[in-house]
């Protein structure tokens, strides 16, 4: 397999900040989907980079959305080149995800040049995916109503897995405020948000249940003016991940009520964020539509569950029958290791061309 024009997609800086490596990425994907008859709906951003809607030609039939982002998460000038030898392919993006969304574009010309057109098959690329998708998951939901599944093209698994589920993850800042006191002369009258803030940690990280695949984690603590001070204020950024909606409601529940009753009199909490992505859990709706992919491919595909987040936890949460991880395996990514299969590669086509086939509706 020739990989000169991924290549050549790697090589532009695509950063989730900087727009116009962003916006240049989306230009090139943009005019090889025109060459497969699909309509482009930017959708302009001024500070990131602008989401993409393709859109085919539709008639009878269900309609298939595939799923992808646009952003890498390296700086301009960090790590920017492609390379490859005889196994792997290496560079930011290889597997996350230029080359799953390399592997949607081979796909779709393979059905063009037996067809001759691509009809009731979408594909939607965001260009802050990498950052969380704060601005794309609001379109992404609006637009989830007009079809039937969806692909995403995340990497796969080193054994070819495909994704049914994805631990939901939210971020919280919680700002303390005490009152500040000479710590010699006036211990008393002082409000100490450092020690509420000791204590809200200890409580926060026993909220976590490893049986039930929930994390809660304060990544970050600070606080206080100096060491002869009671400290007035505090800060904590809190990252919780979660497997089902039980345990999403348990962590938010126990948050707010230590918000409301601090461990030290006189402090007060208030908190920002919340619910980045919630979970993909598998459902009927998205076994039947692995079902029916086995029984176009003929044989089963092997599935996992995945801690980390992408766009499918949005577009599942929308009630979308969704599957992850159609992009080539690979591993390092976020990472100047990354690195992608070139094995995998012709694997996936092939199943995703197969797949897209029975989608196309002519």
């Amino acid at each position: 397999m020739d990989f000169k024009e991924l290549a050549a997609l790697i090589e532009i800086n695509s950063h989730t900040g900087n727009k116009a490596g962003v916006d240049e990425t989306g230009q090139v994907i943009a005019r090889w989907m025109q060459e497969l008859g699909y309509r482009t709906d930017r959708h302009a951003r001024e500070t990131i980079g602008d989401h993409l809607h393709f859109s085919s030609p539709k008639c009878a039939g269900r309609k298939l959305l595939l799923l992808g982002h646009l952003d890498t998460v390296f700086p301009k000038g960090e790590f920017e080149h492609f390379r490859e030898d005889e196994q792997w392919i290496y560079g930011p993006g290889v597997c996350d995800m230029k080359g799953g969304i390399y592997v949607a574009l081979s796909a779709l010309r393979a059905i063009h040049r037996e067809k001759g057109a691509v009809h009731n098959i979408d594909m939607l690329l965001v260009s802050d995916e990498e950052t969380g998708s704060d601005d794309s998951k609001f379109l992404t939901t609006t637009l989830a109503e007009q079809y039937d599944a969806c692909l995403v093209f995340e990497a796969a698994g080193e054994n070819n897995e495909v994704v049914t589920a994805r631990k939901g993850v939210g971020t919280i800042y919680l700002e303390l405020t005490g009152k500040a006191a000479h710590a010699g002369n006036q211990y008393q009258q002082g409000r100490n948000a450092n020690l509420a803030a000791a204590h809200l940690l200890i409580a926060l990280t026993a909220l976590t249940d490893l049986d039930k695949g929930t994390t809660v984690n304060v990544g970050k603590i600070a606080g206080g003016i100096g060491a002869n001070t009671i400290s007035p204020n505090a800060q904590l950024a809190v990252e919780f991940r979660f497997t089902c909606a039980p345990e999403r409601d348990r962590v938010l529940s126990s948050i707010d009520q230590m918000i409301s009753y601090p461990a030290v009199e006189g402090v007060t909490i208030t908190m920002t964020g919340g619910v980045q992505r919630d979970v993909m859990e598998t459902s009927q709706p998205q076994q039947a539509l692995l079902l029916e992919i086995e029984s176009i491919l003929g044989y089963p595909l092997p599935t996992e569950h995945r801690g980390g987040v992408s766009d499918a936890n949005t577009i599942t949460a929308a009630g979308v029958p969704t599957l992850d991880g159609f992009g080539p395996f690979g591993d390092g990514d976020h990472t100047h290791s990354e690195r992608a299969c070139k094995a995998s590669f012709s694997q996936r086509i092939d199943q995703v061309t197969r797949i897209l086939r029975h989608f196309c509706g002519r």
